[in-house]
């Protein structure tokens, strides 16, 4: 049987930092509310003249380098974005003229929050099934662009950032199982109302969001997807070494955690650092850990992720 194991991570973040103490001259908010309502303190903020494909690109040099091949090797290239630089092409094909590259297969995926999960299932099964060697998988997004900085509902929870992986075929345990699930009864919890050419509409051109109703279905959606995985893998919590989660909100990251009986000792936590990069936030949590030394080749690791739509997913793996 291929296996498809990450062979290397890589992330972004812009170089404009907005911290809570910034917020407080832009917005009717403090420090205090906003570290008590989600634990966030800073988040990075795009520059006018980056683009979601320049800081996948940024991304995705590291994690090339850390797997040791070429970007010559890539056989596919798979974008994770709710952010992308034009309506189309994808911002895909757009990193891959930026990488050299030509003749390949390269598109977006739009699974909001969860985009990055998804486009880990689809490069897991393009590996199992012999399409592809080496796919570069990223989650990028400029969500900043998305805000209305009166709002502060929402301005104080988004930043922009970038992570990526490269998901190599291996004979080694990797990707042990995928799982991904949907259910559009809820747009209106958690919209952009307007389309990409209606977007001159400023009213509509921002993130709308019932907080409350998504926090709660959040936490126990996270909750279910975790335990799915575990059983159908037959594995118990307490043989995870890492979980890594989508970085959206603490409160709903410990809840999260709680329900798995996990110590937070044993979940990456990074929002606080950058807040809710939407697809790019696991990616990028991985790499900040791998980089640091907590997570170490040969551990377990259990991804999961919850965002617009809704969407849902989670991923099992040996790193």
């Amino acid at each position: 049987m291929i296996n498809a194991r990450i062979a290397g991570t890589g992330s972004y973040l812009p170089e404009k930092v907005l911290t809570n103490k910034d917020l407080e001259e832009m917005v009717e908010t403090s420090d205090e509310w906003i570290r008590d309502r989600s634990g966030i303190k800073r988040r990075h903020i795009v520059a006018d003249n980056e683009m979601t494909s320049d800081l996948a690109l940024a991304a995705a040099r590291p994690a090339i380098d850390a797997a040791g091949i070429s970007a010559d090797d890539i056989d596919l290239i798979i974008v994770a974005t709710t952010t992308p630089d034009k309506v189309f092409p994808s911002s895909a094909c757009i990193l891959q003229r930026k990488l050299g590259l030509e003749k390949i297969p390269a598109f977006d995926i739009q699974a909001a929050c969860s985009g990055f999960v998804y486009a880990l299932d689809v490069a897991n099964r393009f590996i199992r099934t012999g399409g592809a060697e080496n796919v570069l998988v990223i989650g990028a997004e400029t969500m900043t662009r998305l805000i209305d900085w009166t709002d502060r509902g929402t301005c104080v929870l988004f930043g922009d950032g970038a992570g990526a992986i490269i998901l190599q075929a291996s004979d080694v345990e990797g990707v042990i199982s995928t799982h991904i699930h949907s259910d559009g009864r809820h747009e209106e919890l958690l919209h952009v109302p307007c389309s990409a050419v209606d977007s001159t509409k400023a009213e509509s051109a921002f993130i709308h969001m019932k907080g409350n109703e998504v926090f709660r279905k959040a936490v126990g959606t996270l909750g279910l997807i975790a335990k799915e995985t575990l059983a159908s893998n037959n594995i118990e919590q307490d043989e995870l070494d890492w979980l890594v989660p989508h970085q959206a909100n603490l409160r709903i990251i410990k809840a999260a955690a709680k329900k798995l009986s996990l110590p937070m000792e044993k979940v990456i936590v990074t929002v606080d650092e950058h807040a809710n990069t939407s697809s790019a936030s696991i990616p990028l949590a991985l790499d900040v850990a791998v980089r640091d030394g907590r997570i170490q080749r040969g551990e377990l690791l259990l991804f999961e992720a919850f965002g617009a739509g809704f969407t849902w997913g989670s991923a099992l793996l040996r790193y």
